[in-house]
Parts: C-alpha cells; sequence; structure tokens
C-alpha cells in the first residue's frame, strides 16, 4: 500500500491543486494530511483526490466548525492529534507538531508521521521507527514545495518536489 503524506498547506490552493495531481498520478491509496490546512476551502480542493484523506489538526487549523463541515461533507476523517492506525499491518502515528509524538510514540509504531516544522526529515527512531516530515508545501518558490509518498510494505519514502 502506498499513501501520500501532505503538511501545512496553509491555503495555498494553487499548490493543493498539484498536490492532488501528483498524488492521483501517483495512484496512492490513502492521503494523511499533517495539519495546518487553515481553511474549509482547501478541503473542497482535496474532495478531487482519487483517494480518502485523513489527518490531524494543526496549531493554525482555528476555523474548525468550518474545517470539519467541509471533512464531513467529504468524507474524510480528520482528529485532534495523534491519529494512529494499522494499515498494511503497520502500526502508524500521526501528528502535527513532533513535540505531540510525547507520550504516544512508542517502539510499536513502525512510521511516524509529522509536520509544523516546514522542514523534510526522514530518520530512524530506535531502530524501528521510520519519522518522516516531507516539508511544507505552501511555499511560493517552485521547486522547494513537496509531498511525500510511503510505500507501507517496504517503508520506502520518496519525495516529491514541485
Amino acid at each position: 500500500m502506498r499513501i501520500g503524506v501532505v503538511s501545512d498547506t496553509h491555503n495555498n490552493l494553487n499548490n493543493v491543486i498539484k498536490i492532488v495531481e501528483l498524488f492521483n498520478e501517483a495512484g496512492v491509496e490513502r492521503v494523511i494530511h499533517t495539519g495546518d490546512i487553515t481553511q474549509a476551502k482547501t478541503i473542497d480542493v482535496f474532495a478531487h483526490l482519487d483517494a480518502p484523506m485523513f489527518g490531524v489538526y494543526g496549531n493554525n487549523d482555528q476555523e474548525r466548525d468550518s474545517l470539519q463541515a467541509a471533512i464531513d461533507r467529504h468524507g474524510f476523517e480528520f482528529c485532534e492529534p495523534p491519529f494512529t492506525a494499522c494499515w498494511a499491518d503497520r502500526e502508524l502515528i500521526v501528528v502535527h507538531d513532533p513535540l505531540e509524538f510525547a507520550g504516544f510514540l512508542h517502539q510499536g509504531h513502525e512510521l511516524a508521521l509529522h509536520g509544523h516544522t516546514h522542514l523534510h526529515r526522514l530518520e530512524t527512531w530506535r531502530e524501528s521507527t521510520t519519522i518522516f516530515n516531507p516539508g511544507e508545501c505552501a511555499g511560493h518558490m517552485s521547486g522547494y514545495n513537496a509531498i511525500g509518498i510511503v510505500d507501507l510494505v517496504s517503508l520506502q519514502t520518496e519525495l516529491l518536489r514541485f
């Protein structure tokens, strides 16, 4: 199973249109947003994904009522961090701010995803957990925006810059 990972879109609708195209072209089976969507109209653009979207709220997701209404309208699933799931026999945890891992991240999690820092991160924690943040995708400089794809079988990550 291949999943798409996106973070910190901050209502950059032009980039979200491109992100949807990239994930659809890649044929990901699910998409995870690690927070900081900011406005419901961004969720409306994500509705063009060919895959379901899951995610967590970030510190800039202040318009919760309108965000939740859009999320519900499009059948997505978002929650306060952490979001945990078992997909393709892999335990994963998703937060917005990496500080939110405290008290929740354990060695049983094979994949830990976060956003917030706007910086790419790929490292192994305690020899068993892959921690991944594709970086930001709300910037306005072409080539510096990034999203990620994770193969849950191999835990290989791919960074797509645009």
